[in-house]
């Protein structure tokens, strides 16, 4: 601990000393800030990101579905998180979780759907997709690791295969996520707190040529509450080139992260409640992995009164080693069954939209065409290994998957109280696999058609009513093809909802959806991946509330209902899908000013989920509370304090169901839930100061 808190003071202090030259420069020129300045929001992050309107403004905006919400970097920055991609949570319905290290890419699930770690929720950052198709870990593998949530200027929510610019592993949801060009203030961050966490964090804008350089750098580690420790070694770097606005402007980004793990995976319940372990205990020792993520993104906007146009490009290289033992000593009594997956990519893409306001047949309309276009050169492996050391191959792959999704979409303003929106996607895939067992090569191509539709009815005293449906699509992992896995998965979704903002300050929404899949994808514990599955079925309904009746107080309040099934209800395994929540509910009160008192309070409820088809065998609900409590000064410097998981509640994050075996254990193993618990109560302090 003391040679931890030694790297922890000398980095610090580096974090400042690197902040000295922005600093100087902005106090000898003027501003980068031009506009309407943010009204107050209520304990506003330390770093608030440039937004061309205030956030009650850009949340309370018009949408399209229901469904369809934002909301702005500085209400995120006001909820207590304990990882970067806890702050999607704010999408109501959606638990973002972890069974294994911190380095790991989080388990999502969303509208009746265990998503492992990205399947049917597409994630963006800056016109880039977070998700891996044909990943070594999982298909849609997301890994938001890398999120420095202080940058965030916008999260932009749409749930549903309705929505003709969203493509592959969307239909459950799609979040689109906003860095700031530029920062109001620069900012040095130091946080410290339980189980060896410290984090350091400086951030700022300069003037440079024409435009603005905004630069920001992270180190962070953690231990966590293990026996054997996380050791998180994370470092992470933004540094961002913009001259303009988004709508008129252009920006180049670059990023580098980096990060290393040890890792206590999900633990056989048995062995907990027989003594034999601790609840945060693991069987081996040596799990873990190692990550890097380097990306090189541009941007370029353009808009006048009739036209919008813009055009996003990327190159992204990501590499991940993972060690996993999930069934410990079922497959090889004397070595163990950890396994290593590698995978390492190279991510080239481009998007480009061109949008026109019209008339059409004499009414107010805008069109909308767009192109994006992704190509992907993938080196994925799967090997024995025996703490972390090799033993034999499994397979190795090299993987040329290559998509083209072309979307048309007009929106018409039929009268006052009726406008529509029809859309026609096309995505074209591409995929080869050159494989190491010679009966798994395989070469496929495939094309899936999407329609899209639609209406809203309103306002009706500030009350709308909408009506959407539309077909989608997720992709499988080309490594299945040669066993006859399709490549391109078809999906089925409608929804009816209302949007009510008729009582000043508050905002509620209704929707009851229905979402069927052709095929389901579902978490194989033997494998540490998902596989095809049978025909789904998803009936739901969200209700969601937020609520601010003076400017120092908002209150929220989400609640969402999943009836998930097999369609084949007659199949003599069940037609219960494993891990798919039916309830999901949070509540949350926002307190506070831009200067002096601040404080929020959580709570989030992860409900009962079948582990096992037949709907035998179940996990337990999880209820959390989070809690922050601070100060702001006039002079920038900012105190916090987070407490997270409040009332020390022991529970599980994420649990499985499925065959493992232990030393002297019959052979064939046993059959158990195996589940990653809750940290227990933890504390974190921030002194941060914005020049």
């Amino acid at each position: 601990m003391h040679k931890i808190r030694k790297v922890h003071t000398k980095a610090t202090l580096l974090l400042a000393l690197s902040l000295v030259p922005l600093a100087t420069a902005r106090a000898q020129t003027p501003s980068p800030i031009a506009g309407p300045s943010a009204a107050p929001t209520g304990a506003s992050t330390v770093l608030p990101a440039i937004t061309v309107t205030a956030p009650a403004e850009l949340e309370r905006q018009p949408t399209d579905a229901a469904s369809e919400q934002r909301f702005s970097g500085e209400t995120l920055n006001t909820r207590p998180i304990s990882r970067p991609a806890e702050i999607l949570e704010a999408t109501p319905g959606l638990i973002v979780t972890q069974h294994s290290g911190e380095g790991k890419a989080n388990q999502y699930f969303l509208r009746g759907f265990n998503l492992d770690h990205g399947t049917d929720i597409s994630i963006w950052l800056d016109g880039m997709p977070i998700n891996m198709p044909t990943h070594a870990h999982g298909q849609g593998y997301a890994d938001l690791n890398f999120l420095i949530p202080e940058l965030v200027e916008s999260l932009t929510v749409r749930k549903g295969p309705y929505w003709a610019q969203e493509g592959d592993f969307s239909s459950a949801g799609a979040l689109r996520l906003l860095y700031a060009d530029r920062l109001e203030k620069d900012l040095v961050s130091a946080t410290g707190g339980s189980f060896g966490y410290w984090r350091g964090l400086a951030a700022g804008t300069m003037p440079a040529g024409n435009g603005f350089l905004t630069g920001a750098f992270e180190i962070e580690r953690y231990d966590g509450p293990w026996q054997i420790p996380d050791a998180v070694r994370k470092y992470n770097g933004v540094l961002s080139y913009s001259e303009g606005t988004r709508d008129n402007g252009l920006s180049i980004t670059a990023m580098a992260y980096t990060n290393s793990w040890h890792s206590t995976d999900q633990v056989p319940q048995r062995a907990v409640f027989d003594g034999s372990i601790g609840r945060f205990s693991g069987i081996d020792p040596t799990d873990g992995g190692d990550s890097q993520r380097y990306s090189l993104s541009g941007r370029w906007g353009r808009k006048d009164e009739t036209t919008t146009d813009k055009i996003e490009a990327y190159f992204i290289y990501s590499t991940l080693n993972l060690y996993n033992n999930f069934t410990y000593f079922l497959n090889d009594p004397d070595n163990g069954d950890q396994f290593q997956q590698s995978d390492k990519r190279r991510i080239l893409g481009l998007t480009a939209s061109h949008a026109v306001k019209h008339k059409l047949l004499g009414y107010e309309a805008e069109g909308t065409i767009g192109l994006q276009l992704r190509y992907d050169n993938i080196d994925v492996g799967l090997f024995n290994t025996f703490q972390r050391t090799p033993l034999s191959t499994i397979r190795t792959d090299h993987v040329n998957e290559t998509s083209a999704g072309l979307y048309f979409e007009e929106k018409v303003q039929w009268n006052r109280w009726l406008r529509s929106t029809l859309g026609m996607r096309g995505d074209m895939y591409w995929a080869t696999d050159e494989s190491s067992l010679s009966s798994a090569s395989s070469q496929t191509a495939s094309f899936l058609p999407s329609p899209k539709l639609g209406l809203v009815f309103g306002p009706f005293d500030k009350t709308e009513f909408y009506l959407n449906a539309g077909f989608g699509f997720h992709s499988n992992d080309v490594r299945g093809i040669a066993q006859g896995a399709p490549l391109l998965v078809r999906s089925r979704g409608a929804e009816i909802g209302a949007r009510m903002q008729a009582i000043k300050g508050l905002d509620s929404t209704l929707s009851i959806f229905i979402l069927e899949f052709d095929s389901e994808l579902v978490f194989s514990g033997d494998a540490g991946d998902t596989e095809p599955s049978r025909a789904s079925r998803r009936i739901g309904v969200e209700w969601t509330n937020r609520y601010r009746p003076i400017s120092w107080a908002t209150f929220d309040a989400d609640f969402a209902y999943t009836y998930a099934r097999f369609q084949d209800t007659n199949n003599p395994v069940g037609d219960y899908i494993p891990q798919a929540p039916a309830v999901v509910a949070s509540a949350g009160i926002t307190l506070g000013e831009d200067t002096g008192w601040f404080g929020a309070m959580r709570w989030r409820f992860f409900g009962a989920r079948p582990l096992i088809e037949d709907g035998s065998v179940w996990s337990g609900a999880t209820s959390l509370f989070d809690a922050r409590v601070g100060y702001t000064f006039q002079n920038g410097l900012k105190l916090t304090l987070d407490v997270l998981n409040l009332l020390n509640t022991q529970a599980d994050q994420v649990s499985y169901y499925y065959t493992s075996r232990l030393p002297g254990e019959p052979l064939a193993g046993v059959n158990d839930v195996h589940f990653h618990p809750v940290e227990p109560i933890a504390l974190r302090f921030t002194v941060a100061k914005a020049f």
